[in-house]
């Protein structure tokens, strides 16, 4: 099960071991078909400064209109991804990034995420946080194990 490891208003930190090497959850991270599985359908590419869109469901409450746009800000293949994330309909302003970074833990692999930008005195930025934190680490990473175990 996922673990929270941070308390900072500012960024949800998961600390995660599965049990597949690096290369296998790299690419169920880095492959837009099985990204879709367990994240959100995106058009994603690997690529350093790619744009892209990821298309979530709606939320009224934290001003969330359902699509992410977002941007490959760095990329070191079985290492760490990261991106900015950001509601693509104005009004929201939340700006986040999320970092994944990969180590090897014997014949598994420990991902770390960090995402960080929220507003620790914007009540919607806290409201999106506790909602995303929940996300992370009871409903999206347990999926991405669920793609893992299945061989996509």
């Amino acid at each position: 099960m996922a673990q929270r490891t941070n308390e900072d208003l500012s960024r949800i930190v998961v600390d995660e071991s599965y049990p597949h090497p690096v290369a296998k959850a790299w690419r169920a991270l880095t492959m837009p078909d099985i990204m879709a599985h367990w994240l959100m359908p995106n058009d994603f590419q690997p690529v350093v400064g790619r744009q892209f869109t990821m298309q979530g469901t709606a939320y009224e409450k934290t001003n969330f209109s359902g699509t992410d746009k977002c941007a490959v800000l760095a990329l070191e293949p079985e290492n760490t991804l990261r991106i900015s994330w950001q509601d693509a309909a104005p009004g929201n302003t939340l700006r986040s990034t999320v970092t994944w970074t990969f180590e090897a833990e014997g014949k598994g692999t420990r991902v770390f995420l960090e995402q960080a930008g929220y507003n620790p005195e914007a009540p919607l930025h806290q409201m999106a946080r506790n909602i995303m934190s929940g996300g992370w680490t009871r409903g999206i990473l347990p999926k991405l194990s669920d793609v893992l175990a299945a061989d996509l």
